[in-house]
């Protein structure tokens, strides 16, 4: 019998949300059937998507491909066009698990209004294929409106999942072996308004960690600082179960452009949130999400950028190069030229790059507990991330999911390596 095959693009929550896919697709029955769980973050992850589907029906030329994710929700006749699609179905529509009972009697194209969507339901997912971490979805959606994002139009307004179902999902998972929960969302720290009492999210991460003494390892997917309650910053700083990373949607180093992207923050916001965490935590780790080429981005502008990374100690940059989305402001918005912000990104990259190897070589000689996630054999080691997100390689074979403590001994190849 053929096996259901899911393909996830985009983020943590997309990683989570593929799972409960997976489950109710081959709850209804489907087998012989790949579904592609899309991403519209860039136009490159749209472009992506669409390469990926024309592949899937080129190799396997008799299954049935069902598309769906943000890129579907926003633009489904584009995909409901390609050859082999044979249904686009909406974000909401997919994680539904009658969705998947009557998918020969639907129509091709499944997509209501995502702005109508009030509430994000808890699903209970037993594991994940292949991974030695869980992701639970903590909330959906997003209520900014910044100026070059398009995310709201796939997921919709904010929504949170109620604290008792997150906390039934995670002990789950606990009891199935999982020693890493990563929490996510769309914006986790907007958490809580829409459920009774407004709980925010240091309530629910407090709550969780009362609650499941036998969770090893908690992680935060991206954080926006100006939002981060007391109690979620007291969990940061005072739990040793709170891993010491903490990802930041930053976007850009100048005001001005942080401004024009319809951002709630300055540069000064996050120099300070970052100093102010490691007066409390030292060993604590920031990554960040940065836009280069921003429209009416000068040279002076991205200066501050490459500056805001040494000013925060940032490591772990997810850059991406400007990407214009039909339908949102800064489309209209006076453009830097293509070139330049691939220019621009790479510079960026390079930057974080550099950030990432001094701290690797800091750490040699220090201690570390890895998670393990996969193992090589032809060379006989297994690879994993430290509880501040360093990649470890680690000499010897061990099964993914173990905690090891390792001795980390040298920086080679880019790659932070260690012995058990």
């Amino acid at each position: 019998m053929s096996a259901l095959e899911v393909i996830t693009f985009g983020c943590r929550l997309n990683a989570f949300e593929s799972e409960v896919i997976r489950g109710h697709a081959e709850k209804a029955g489907h087998r012989d059937m790949i579904i592609v769980n899309t991403c519209a973050v860039t136009g490159e992850a749209v472009r992506q998507a669409r390469q990926a589907i024309r592949r899937a029906h080129r190799e396997n030329p008799t299954k049935k491909i069902i598309v769906t994710g943000c890129a579907a929700q926003i633009n489904p006749k584009e995909f409901a066009d390609i050859p082999g699609v044979a249904k686009v179905i909406g974000n909401d529509e997919k994680m539904k698990f009658e969705t998947y009972q009557s998918l020969d009697a639907c129509e091709k194209i499944l997509v209501n209004d995502i702005m109508s969507v009030k509430e994000t339901a808890g699903h209970l997912i037993e594991g994940f294929e292949g991974k030695s971490r869980a992701f639970v979805q903590v909330q959906n959606g997003c209520d900014h409106r910044c100026t070059f994002c398009i995310i709201p139009y796939g997921r919709g307004n904010s929504r949170s999942v109620g604290i008792g179902e997150v906390i039934s999902q995670i002990k789950l998972l606990v009891r199935r072996g999982y020693k890493e929960v990563v929490l996510t969302g769309v914006d986790i720290t907007s958490y809580g308004p829409d459920l009774p009492g407004e709980p925010k999210l240091g309530d629910l991460v407090q709550q969780i960690l009362g609650k499941i003494p036998d969770l090893k390892r908690l992680r935060l997917s991206s954080l926006d600082a100006v939002e981060v309650d007391d109690a979620l910053f007291e969990a940061i700083t005072g739990d040793a179960r709170v891993m010491p990373h903490l990802h930041l949607s930053l976007q850009a180093g100048d005001n001005m452009i942080l401004k024009r992207m319809k951002r709630r923050h300055t540069r000064e916001d996050a120099i300070e949130f970052t100093n102010r965490v490691r007066s409390r935590r030292p060993e604590v780790v920031f990554g960040a999400d940065f836009i280069a080429g921003f429209p009416t981005e000068s040279e002076d502008m991205f200066q501050k950028t490459l500056d805001l990374v040494d000013e925060c100690g940032l490591n772990f940059l997810h850059v991406f190069p400007y990407s214009a989305r039909k339908g949102t402001p800064a489309a209209k918005m006076p453009q830097v030229p293509g070139n330049v912000r691939k220019e621009r990104a790479a510079r960026l990259r390079e930057k974080g790059q550099e950030a990432d190897l001094r701290l690797f070589e800091k750490l040699v000689g220090e201690k570390a507990t890895v998670l393990v996630e996969r193992n090589d054999s032809s060379r006989e080691v297994s690879l994993g991330h430290a509880e501040d997100f360093s990649t470890v390689i680690v000499e010897g074979i061990y099964d993914a999911g173990t905690i090891l403590p390792v001795n980390l001994e040298k920086v080679a190849d880019g790659n932070l390596w260690g012995r058990p």
